[in-house]
């Protein structure tokens, strides 16, 4: 790969597209110059163009092909709910390791969607049908905003990303899927330890909380019966939480897991089935990942033990790829029981089917969020 060739392709991006004088008549920005709509397609326009594709370590025989022969080879009774596609991006120590996972994620979540529907292929980054890198995304995401997706959270970056390493979060993802038409939802799960502890602060000590970005926003919003900002509810979705009412503990987070992944299947007999589900951007303090499935083990003592299968953008592609092909230590790297869900609040984002219609485009820009406390 030709790395400066790549920077001067970002430069070209930036310079003619959106930070050129006035007085060029041939940059983007120039072009669109005025307002209204007609200057952010001009910025779609070229950015379709000028947009570089991301380099990846690919798995050659696929890495969820590799995941679900090793689950395949394993004794015990369980069933496991896969995704299809998946690639794995990590997160490369020179360019963005400690603030690139939320943006790696999204890059997962998009090899699936260009992989699996046939309607996001001819949509999602300008039909492109490749995974832009970060930089790109960053262009992305700050056209989904001018677009008017998430104007609140927008501001946390003063509407600009590009450039920068500010942490994204869930939010972030969801409004640049939906910018394309895609029907992205986030769920939240509250403790109701967490809930309890802010409740026992005061009005006053509440209003003191610093609120700096979108992680940290999402970290600060202890009650679960309060809307975010922003967020208008969705509590008409399939997936609103009504059957988890008894449900304890964070096993409201695992039982809704599985059943969004089990919804779309009907081959319940068999030990390994791949949804058509997408993957799951998964997001809690300080850091993302990717939910690519979920397995649960029918144990002897009737209990049923639970794995999310996930993707982590701080693990490295091949280390994945040789774990999994030679089936030794894939485990660690891959199963998360529900013992090590340790935290206090977790977001998760989820792509249902289909492209929404203009007025659909229009209710979801406002971000709309699905509440459940445990």
């Amino acid at each position: 790969v030709n790395t400066n060739n790549q920077v001067d392709i970002a430069m070209k991006c930036e310079t003619d597209s959106w930070e050129k004088p006035q007085g060029s008549s041939s940059t983007c920005e120039d072009r669109s110059r005025g307002s209204g709509r007609s200057g952010t397609d001009e910025k779609f326009r070229c950015l379709v163009g000028l947009q570089i594709k991301e380099t990846f370590y690919r798995v050659e025989d696929g890495l969820m092909t590799l995941l679900r022969h090793c689950l395949e080879l394993e004794r015990e009774n369980s069933t496991s709910i896969l995704s299809g596609y998946v690639d794995h991006f990590q997160s490369i120590p020179s360019e963005d390791v400690g603030w690139g996972c939320g943006w790696r994620n999204i890059q997962m979540l998009s090899s699936h969607l260009l992989k699996e529907r046939q309607e996001a292929t001819g949509v999602l980054f300008g039909g492109s049908r490749f995974i832009p890198d970060i930089a790109s995304l960053q262009r992305w995401l700050e056209i989904a905003w001018e677009m008017g997706f998430d104007m609140l959270g927008s501001n946390d970056f003063d509407r600009k990303i590009y450039g920068k390493r500010n942490w994204i979060g869930t939010t972030e993802c969801t409004a640049l899927f939906r910018s394309f038409g895609l029907r992205a939802r986030i769920v939240d799960f509250c403790s109701k330890e967490l809930r309890s502890r802010e409740s026992g602060l005061g009005t006053d000590k509440r209003k003191q909380t610093q609120v700096y970005g979108p992680m940290d926003r999402f970290l600060s919003r202890g009650d679960c019966s309060v809307p975010h900002a922003g967020f208008s509810g969705y509590g008409n979705s399939k997936y609103s939480g009504t059957h988890l009412r008894n449900v304890n503990g964070h096993q409201v987070l695992i039982n809704w897991i599985w059943n969004y992944f089990s919804g779309s299947s009907t081959a319940r007999n068999r030990r390994i089935i791949v949804s058509e589900k997408a993957p799951l951007y998964f997001q809690h303090d300080g850091h993302s990942r990717t939910i690519v499935g979920v397995q649960v083990k029918h144990q002897r003592n009737g209990m049923e033990q639970y794995n999310l299968l996930i993707l982590d953008p701080a693990h490295k592609t091949e280390t994945l790829e040789k774990s999994l092909k030679e089936n030794v230590g894939w485990q660690k790297l891959i199963k998360r029981g529900a013992h090590t869900l340790k935290k206090l609040q977790y977001q998760l984002c989820y792509i249902d089917p289909g492209c929404a219609s203009t007025e659909e485009m229009e209710k979801l820009k406002t971000l709309d969020s699905v509440k459940l406390e445990f």
